[in-house]
């Protein structure tokens, strides 16, 4: 039975106490704005992804763009982790380490930030192309936003944290692909990791219940073949084991009275690639 925690307006002390937080509308506003400069990061470094350019050099215009804003890259010392964003490439299934590695035809990639702006995390993940992807590789990226949006849909009060997961999971396994467990969904809000969980595969009614006021994360990886997955020796980077390609879409919610908010939607409708 989840526990439920009712935050009032400009209470600083949330805890990460396992509690599923509910905000009220100057919460909805805080994230609408982090959420939106998160969108807004994604959108400025579409130019850069090319081949030839380093996941190095992403990061440093990822960070320029958090800090101008007036925000502070939420990953830049999170468990001492170095850099301002993760960037997966290929095989990589999720925090992937921005480095001096260069981008190559074909590549596809995800970028995922969390500007703090505020006090609120706005968390977010998209795919891109360097140069021209294989029809498999393009095929996987559409299917992976497709299991996104259709998670989304499910995020509605009464519904439960399952009825996502089994959208997911149902879609994704129907078009073949494999759906990485290990990773999931979560709250976020003033703390960058919270309750609930929210595994992108599972069973209709069951987990928690949505009411008005959760924030969380969808975040769904999707793999061109199994979905099971190695963290690799760096303690961060997570691969497929059986080194196919991977795709991860993210958006931050937050649950309404009749539905959801996205609030990590791109300002210029730029929602999955090719960018144009």
């Amino acid at each position: 039975m989840s526990e439920y925690q009712i935050i009032e307006p400009g209470d600083e002390t949330v805890l990460r106490d396992g509690t599923i937080k509910l905000h009220g509308p100057e919460a909805f506003e805080g994230m609408r704005k982090a959420g939106r400069l998160a969108a807004e990061i994604l959108d400025e470094v579409v130019p850069m992804v090319q081949p030839g350019v380093t996941t190095g050099e992403i990061d440093d215009k990822v960070r320029e763009l958090t800090l101008d804003a007036g925000a502070v890259p939420a990953t830049l010392g999170y468990r001492g982790y170095a850099h301002s964003c993760c960037i997966s490439i290929n095989h990589v299934v999720c925090h992937g380490i921005p480095s001096d590695k260069t981008l190559k035809e074909g590549d596809i990639l995800n970028i995922d930030v969390t500007p703090l702006l505020e006090g609120w995390h706005g968390d977010s993940s998209r795919m891109y192309f360097a140069g021209e992807p294989s029809l498999k590789a393009r095929r996987l990226v559409d299917v992976t936003y497709e299991c996104l949006m259709i998670g989304i849909e499910q995020a509605k009060p009464g519904n439960r944290v399952g009825d996502i997961g089994a959208a997911i999971q149902r879609y994704a396994e129907s078009n073949r692909f494999g759906v990485v467990r290990e990773f999931c969904g979560h709250g976020l809000g003033r703390l960058f990791h919270d309750a609930p969980e929210v595994v992108h595969a599972g069973r209709p009614g069951t987990g928690p219940l949505l009411k008005p006021g959760m924030f969380f994360t969808i975040e769904p990886m999707i793999n061109l073949g199994k979905p099971a997955v190695k963290l690799l020796n760096d303690g961060w980077t997570a691969v497929t084991r059986d080194k196919s390609l991977s795709a991860q879409f993210e958006h931050s919610i937050g649950i309404t009275e009749d539905g959801c908010e996205i609030f990590t939607l791109s300002p210029k409708g730029l929602h999955k690639p090719p960018y144009a």
